[in-house]
């Protein structure tokens, strides 16, 4: 049944939503994967697989919206809230950097507590001190919470500030599912689809570029993960036809649910709905370069597994990382397990920034640059 939704997407069609659904409701996984495999070759014909060495700090975990899934999260008051001094962040920053670091995934809760002038003068101090480092930080709902505080800046003008003060693009967290029905449900005040999307079309509008996410497993519809998939493409098309010096979503990155230790109790999602996921994903969007492998949250193999299955990019390095790992995942891996699991897969790895532009290509003509970059890490 799915033949000629596949045929289609060889030939160059673009899917619609009916498409979509009808694939998501498919369990020929490797069919699809097979052909988001030629799609991906189509924006990346060479056997390169990319990955960024980053960070992630999480400032804070004092948090309003009280997501149902989430494990990380501290209500405001609690003995167990923080928020990391300065000094911290810079020496996390400091420790990046040392081991050939480029980018810092900076997020937290959505703390009240916190005036926006602390992410503004946060932001300007660390650029004082680091100017090299790529600030991909703060989810839509964090800067939702910003304008919330900033005494009556729109969200434009917060965007703005926050980008001029030093963030340089916007990570596509929280996400999930872009629809209100399975937001009502897991996350209540954390806004509408619309309220994450505004923000990203926000970025794009002033320059910046974004990433977009799914999180599949939280009790949506086939129909709800189409109309997620459907929502990205048509803002990615809204900055391309308005020509915006953003290059909007560099990538999309889908994941699965992690029940662990949350007060949602589903089913962890399979490793083959997550490659049905990516590969779909890989399908549809004719306007998205990037894809990357979510192995923290699917473990090493299967990421692995991913390379064959749509994705480019095997992400961030991740040197720290609390949030998923609160809820269950714990795949850690350092840089050398990287270099390896790419080449096990048949590619050749590479590393790259923020804008996935490449750094540097482990091809095996470089051993000494590679093993003194191993040894670094």
């Amino acid at each position: 049944m799915i033949d000629s939704i596949l045929n289609k997407a060889v030939q160059g069609e673009r899917l619609t939503l009916e498409d979509a659904i009808q694939l998501f409701e498919s369990n020929e996984v490797e069919k699809i994967g097979h052909t988001a495999n030629i799609i991906m070759k189509r924006f990346h014909p060479d056997p390169i697989t990319t990955f960024v060495v980053g960070r992630n700090i999480n400032y804070t975990n004092v948090c309003d919206v009280y997501c149902r899934f989430c494990a990380f999260y501290r209500r405001p008051g609690s003995d167990e809230g923080y928020v990391l001094p300065d000094e911290t962040i810079f020496q996390k920053i400091q420790e990046t950097i040392d081991v050939s670091g480029t980018e810092i995934l900076m997020q937290g809760g959505t703390n009240p507590n916190l005036p926006f002038s602390y992410y503004t003068d946060l932001l300007k101090a660390i650029k004082q001190r680091f100017p090299e480092i790529t600030m991909h930080s703060f989810s839509p709902a964090e800067i939702q919470k910003m304008k919330e505080v900033s005494n009556g800046l729109s969200l434009e003008e917060v965007v703005r500030q926050i980008h001029e003060a030093g963030l340089d693009s916007l990570p596509g967290g929280g996400a999930e599912i872009l629809d209100d029905r399975t937001r009502r449900k897991i996350s209540r005040l954390k806004g509408s689809w619309t309220d994450w999307m505004d923000v990203m079309k926000t970025a794009h509008r002033i320059g910046m570029n974004t990433t977009a996410t799914m999180v599949i497993g939280l009790g949506e519809t086939m129909e709800e993960r189409a109309l997620h998939l459907l929502r990205v493409r048509e803002a990615q098309d809204e900055c391309i036809q308005n020509g915006y010096d953003s290059e909007g979503f560099l990538a999309f990155i889908p994941w699965t649910f992690q029940p662990d230790n949350t007060n949602l109790k589903l089913d962890r999602q399979t490793p083959e709905e997550y490659l049905k996921t990516v590969a779909i994903s890989r399908i549809f969007f004719d306007n998205i370069k990037n894809f990357q492998s979510s192995w923290v949250t699917m473990g090493p193999e299967v990421g692995k597994l991913s390379l064959e299955y749509g994705c480019n990019d095997f992400g961030s390095t991740m040197i720290e990382e609390n949030v998923v790992s609160s809820a269950g995942a714990t795949h850690k891996v350092n840089i050398h397990s990287i270099l390896e699991l790419i080449r096990e897969a048949g590619k050749i790895p590479a590393q790259r920034n923020t804008r996935y532009e490449t750094l540097r290509v482990f091809d095996g003509t470089n051993d000494t640059i590679e093993n003194d970059f191993v040894m670094q890490n």
